[in-house]
């Protein structure tokens, strides 16, 4: 695992993650290599699949090494990422989700509910996402009859 301050990080939110996202980027920023924003940037009302899309492809062409993507429950920007063939997008809401999400699944992005969790909450699954290893081994054997 690369360290935290070799990582490149790609962010995306609707208005409903707009201000975890805030909160991230204030905390995140100085200890990641990069990070990116890919939007929204107000709590105006706006579609997350614009901006789900946008980051997904670029972690996807490998340009960051791994996403972060917020909406109100997770779901539908999770959704979204997942249509992509190199993202598998877990949506965390608690430590060891975020901690199995990398160990069993290699995901390569965290998508969080910003209305059910605290920033506070939000940051620390991030941190423990971007820091956890993949096990491999019989892990990716599952992994690799995920594509159809």
């Amino acid at each position: 695992m690369k360290n935290l301050s070799e990582l490149k990080i790609a962010i995306c939110n609707d208005h409903a993650g707009y201000e975890m996202k805030k909160f991230i980027l204030e905390n995140l920023t100085p200890e990641v290599a990069e990070i990116k924003d890919f939007g929204c940037y107000s709590t105006d009302s706006c579609d997350y699949p614009d901006f789900a899309h946008a980051m997904a492809s670029e972690v996807e062409k490998g340009n960051f090494d791994f996403g972060i993507a917020i909406c109100g429950t997770g779901n539908g920007i999770n959704m979204t990422a997942n249509k992509h063939q190199g993202i598998r997008s877990a949506l965390c809401w608690q430590e060891e989700l975020a901690s199995l999400a990398r160990q069993h699944n290699n995901a390569n992005v965290i998508a969080m509910p910003g209305r059910f969790i605290s920033n506070e909450l939000g940051l620390k699954l991030v941190k423990i996402f971007l820091t956890t290893d993949f096990e491999g081994g019989r892990h990716q054997r599952r992994i690799d009859k995920i594509s159809l």
